[in-house]
């Protein structure tokens, strides 16, 4: 007799869990899905957005932000299989821009109070957000000087930036927030990882996307623009107002319509559960048909330091029992049933949650339309994490 990869009351769990959340206005609605020894259990609650009352569809297309990330550390990986691309060579080859950086003082320093840096910047170096520049929450000049210049992450506008090129020369005038290799600072590494994929490829970012990641994994429906014919079925993302409580549109869907100028490897892919999944297996599997067994290994590492995770990430506690990988965050220590050793994967800020569990054969996905309200996971992403944990069999 063939063992169940879960146990259906609680599958059930799982679902009234999520359909909780849902009734007291966590999101509109939301897709989850866990998979698990090849059995899909996919889970469709509430409503499309905040003024859309259509029912939620398992085919829903989601902005997933932040989830991009793993994708474009995907990408960049097949270059370095192919060895187009290694990874502790200077990435100046291609991005001449981010040859001979200037480095701040101090992260809280003046602009223009700077050290040369202390060694190029790798291809290492932005897979694991050590290049030197991203965000940092606390008073930081350099963060201040990159905002109208439309660098760094704020409230999603794909049509803000300008293209590649133009984004790299504007990059190119600013300092360094800390040395090369130095801390974690998290999401810059991943837009730069982009343009740096697109000039040694030799193919827009899009194209590569699409030809080596989307196509042979069956992925039609993802991509940093809405397919033609899917319009109908791209949710609207909603968030909380902060002085009334309740839900408002944001930002406008119809954003995701046109292909941007600048194509975000940060953030700036949207997908379906069913897409997501097709990529979470495939690292899950161990990387076939696009990358090998050991470039997933090395992307599911902990890369991090001691010295490194005592600077910080987002939070001063992020690195207490995790890691992080090339686009991924790993746990290393398991003191919550939902947070194994080994598990690994990433968040999107508009509502998307997506986790592999090698050792139980598990991924987690859970797509909502309700934009978190702070960096970390809400409620309802965390209990569905504890619940698809739970609903895995012996």
């Amino acid at each position: 007799m063939t063992t169940p990869a879960f146990v259906p009351a609680r599958l059930a769990r799982l679902h009234d869990v999520l359909a909780g959340h849902v009734e007291r206005g966590a999101a509109p609605g939301l897709v989850s899905l866990v998979s698990r020894h090849g059995e899909t259990h996919v889970d469709v609650i509430g409503a499309a957005g905040v003024d859309d009352p259509r029912p939620m569809r398992s085919d829903a297309v989601f902005r997933i932000s932040s989830m991009t990330k793993p994708i474009i550390a995907v990408a960049a990986l097949v270059l370095v299989e192919e060895c187009v691309l290694r990874l502790d060579d200077p990435v100046e080859r291609f991005l001449p821009e981010l040859a001979d950086r200037r480095v701040v003082r101090r992260i809280d320093g003046p602009v223009d109070d700077t050290v040369p840096a202390r060694r190029p910047i790798t291809l290492r170096d932005l897979l694991t957000f050590r290049m030197g520049s991203g965000i940092h929450l606390r008073p930081c000049p350099v963060a201040e000087a990159a905002a109208p210049l439309e660098l760094f992450v704020g409230p999603p506008q794909p049509a803000v930036p300008p293209g590649p090129d133009e984004w790299m020369r504007r990059f190119a005038t600013l300092p360094l927030m800390a040395q090369p290799g130095e801390r974690w600072l998290y999401n810059t590494g991943s837009d730069v990882l982009g343009v740096l994929i697109a000039r040694a490829s030799g193919r827009s970012l899009p194209d590569f996307l699409r030809e080596r990641i989307f196509d042979p994994l069956g992925m039609p429906d993802t991509g940093f623009a809405v397919g033609p014919g899917a319009a109908d079925r791209l949710v609207g993302a909603c968030a909380t107002d902060p002085d009334t409580g309740a839900l408002r549109p944001y930002p406008a869907a119809a954003q995701w319509l046109t292909a941007p100028a600048f194509p975000s490897g940060a953030g700036g892919l949207v997908s379906t559960a069913a897409d997501y999944l097709a990529f979470a297996a495939m690292l899950r599997r161990g990387g076939a048909p696009v990358l090998s067994r050991s470039s997933v290994r090395v992307m599911t590492t902990d890369h991090l330091t001691p010295a490194q995770k005592a600077l910080g990430g987002l939070f001063p506690d992020d690195f207490d029992g995790r890691g992080w990988g090339f686009g991924v965050s790993v746990v290393t220590r398991h003191d919550n049933p939902a947070e194994p050793v080994g598990q690994y994967g990433w968040d999107g800020g508009l509502g998307t949650i997506w986790r592999n569990d090698p050792a139980d054969d598990l991924t987690a996905v859970l797509l909502t339309n309700a934009a978190w309200t702070s960096p970390r996971p809400p409620d309802v992403a965390r209990d569905f994490l504890t619940a698809a944990h739970a609903a895995v069999a012996g």
